[in-house]
């Protein structure tokens, strides 16, 4: 599978809009990357699968809630491997987890991602899966914004692999 592949399923699914929008980061931007228009779209969806999975090593594979659990759970059925949700904060009800699935003490995980832009999120997952014995050094994310977020996770240690970068979605949008 090529970039031009994903970048052209991006774009089929309407998943880049131009205007003026707030970030979730509170910062504002001419242009919005709408993960739900391209985890809802089934070719998308599997396209983003299949790339991920072409990224993939044994590690299991971790989702950021809400975001990424469609991605993670579509590349867990690509690749058969088995994956773990992390909450943005444990609940308050049910057992308590902010980490939901099996992961065992030591065990290599992947944390998949939507979108990157400072890297706030990916990180706070990643330090709770290292709180919980999980062995994390990647994130793979499918639009890097490059607006910090790999330097922010190369500050813990952790590597940033993006499926497309802002730059190359956008040239000739």
């Amino acid at each position: 599978m090529t970039d031009q592949d994903l970048i052209d399923a991006l774009r089929a699914a309407d998943a880049v809009e131009f205007g003026e929008f707030e970030l979730s980061h509170g910062g504002t931007s001419e242009y919005y990357v709408d993960k739900y228009r391209f985890e809802t779209d089934p070719h998308c969806l599997s396209t983003i699968a299949a790339a991920f999975a072409e990224r993939l090593d044994e590690s299991k594979l971790a989702g950021v809630a809400l975001g990424a659990v469609p991605l993670v759970a579509a590349t867990s059925v690509e690749t058969d491997t088995p994956y773990v949700i992390v909450r943005k904060e444990a609940k308050e009800y049910g057992t308590g987890n902010r980490i939901e699935g099996e992961l065992a003490e030591g065990e290599g995980v992947v944390v998949l991602e939507d979108i990157a832009t400072t890297g706030k999120s990916a990180l706070s997952a990643v330090r709770a899966l290292r709180e919980a014995g999980a062995s994390v050094d990647r994130v793979l994310v499918v639009v890097d914004r490059e607006e910090g977020a790999r330097e922010t996770l190369a500050e813990e240690d952790v590597e940033l692999t993006s499926l497309v970068t802002a730059s190359a979605l956008l040239d000739d949008a």
